[in-house]
């Protein structure tokens, strides 16, 4: 509860500030925090990941892309009412939909009796890699981790074309 209490602040700093560097500061703080939350789920392959991609290299690209821009957000021209609502309906229906889920840790949910379990029987012979978790990873989520680094890299990508950009349109002054 501690975490997510900071996460909840961390959030509300995010919204309430205008110093776009303050913002970039926060937003990897609360990719720490989330890191944290997943090491006490027991996800350390996703924790490092998030720590790594969430805190790391995110960070330094918004900071690359924050030197191209001003510090300062521009006031909004509009009440932020209707993105207020839409906010807090969605955020209802998230915790109206997760009333129903089963305790945490449970032993008998569908998760732990047929995902997991088959995960744990057929993965070293339909891989051959020894530790489940790199199998997993690698071999029956492999597209999903190369749609993620596919993500990081185009993004590091746009980041050195607007740097290089910003380089050519000073030369010429």
């Amino acid at each position: 509860m501690v975490l997510l209490t900071l996460m909840a602040l961390v959030v509300i700093g995010v919204v309430r500030l205008r110093n776009l560097f303050a913002v970039v500061i926060l937003s990897s703080a609360y990719s720490f925090l989330m890191a944290s939350v997943l090491i006490v789920l027991d996800a350390v392959d996703v924790a490092m990941t998030e720590a790594a991609v969430g805190a790391g290299v995110s960070t330094v690209l918004m900071l690359a892309a924050l030197y191209l821009t001003k510090v300062e957000e521009a006031a909004p021209r509009h009440t932020p009412l209707l993105p207020m609502f839409v906010a807090v309906v969605i955020g209802a229906a998230l915790v109206y939909g997760s009333v129903d889920m089963p305790n945490f840790g449970d032993a008998f949910t569908p998760v732990n009796t047929h995902v997991g379990s088959g995960y744990l029987v057929r993965s070293i012979p339909e891989t051959g890699v020894d530790n489940v978790v790199s199998s997993v990873l690698a071999s029956y989520r492999g597209y999903d981790t190369l749609g993620e680094t596919v993500v990081v890299f185009t993004a590091g990508i746009g980041v050195l074309l607007l740097l290089r950009r910003n380089k050519r349109s000073r030369s010429k002054d």
